[in-house]
């Protein structure tokens, strides 16, 4: 996990840490093509927002953390009242480290047909639509071609792409939801990168939200090794065992749900501000 003071000594890069209703945030922005290079990322900005008190089981850390993301969305998507946003949940729903994006969309409140057909009753909520794309190996179809088709059609002002990611540290690991304005690559973080989702692909702000639900093997051993005194490189009979091999937790399947209903709660309540978490509870049921 990066420091905000280790990564403001980089050259082009601004970084901040705080605490917001008792979840921790940390900004990077990266300011130019250094900071880039530095960072191994495109210029923009990241947050991570450490859900921690959500899987300490803390009082009321389901609404607090909603609406700690929230903000946190709000504030890297500014939009006009009457801006509508496409969000798009990536990955396999049948594969539950892979299911984040499909399982947020459930939990998100798609508008714009109601407005559509019963303006008089919805007409003061933001037109939001809502898709699953699948993945390429049962689709036949690249994630972000489909949603280029569907954003070409309905042409949001916005798209929030939603993805699970794989983690570069243990302390990670379903623990943080990450956001940036740099929009994101399915399926790069094992491997499987192939067409971007972007402002400059789609021609609209694009904003990645991304759970880590998966840690390289050999990263984890690594980091275990380090963490018990032995700061000696992976032996390369153990790098061999361990590579093209992903690590889960063994919980995975009540924690990817619960993860990601808290995004799709914290989508709904960034892009419809006039609700509460209990409205939000009354439209999904």
């Amino acid at each position: 996990k990066e420091s905000a003071g280790e990564t403001t000594k980089l050259e082009g890069v601004e970084a901040e840490e705080k605490d917001d209703s008792g979840y921790h945030i940390t900004t990077v922005r990266i300011l130019n093509e250094t900071g880039a290079e530095a960072l191994s990322k495109p210029v923009g900005k990241y947050v991570t927002v450490d859900v921690l008190p959500l899987t300490r089981r803390e009082d009321d850390a389901f609404r607090l953390g909603a609406e700690v993301l929230a903000r946190q969305i709000r504030e890297m998507l500014p939009l006009k009242p009457k801006s509508s946003v496409l969000v798009a949940g990536l990955g396999n729903e049948g594969i539950t480290p892979d299911a984040i994006g499909p399982l947020a969309v459930r939990s998100t409140i798609a508008t714009r047909h109601l407005i559509r057909s019963m303006p008089d009753s919805f007409g003061n909520l933001r037109s939001v639509s809502a898709v699953q794309t699948g993945v390429l190996g049962t689709t036949g179809v690249e994630s972000a071609e489909l949603v280029a088709a569907i954003a070409q059609d309905i042409r949001p002002d916005a798209v929030i792409a939603v993805d699970a990611l794989a983690s570069a540290s243990l302390s990670r690991l379903c623990r943080t939801v990450q956001i940036a304005d740099t929009g994101i690559i399915p399926g790069s973080g094992v491997g499987n990168g192939r067409s971007g989702l972007s402002q400059k692909t789609l021609g609209m702000p694009v904003l990645a939200i991304g759970v880590p639900t998966v840690v390289d093997a050999a990263t984890m051993a690594q980091e275990l090794c380090e963490k018990s005194g032995k700061n000696a490189d992976l032996s390369p009979e153990v790098a061999d065992g361990a590579k093209n091999m992903i690590v889960t937790p063994k919980d995975i399947d009540k924690t990817a749900a619960e993860i990601a209903k808290l995004v799709g709660y914290a989508v709904n309540l960034a892009l419809q501000p006039s609700l509460s978490i209990g409205d939000v509870d009354m439209f999904l049921n």
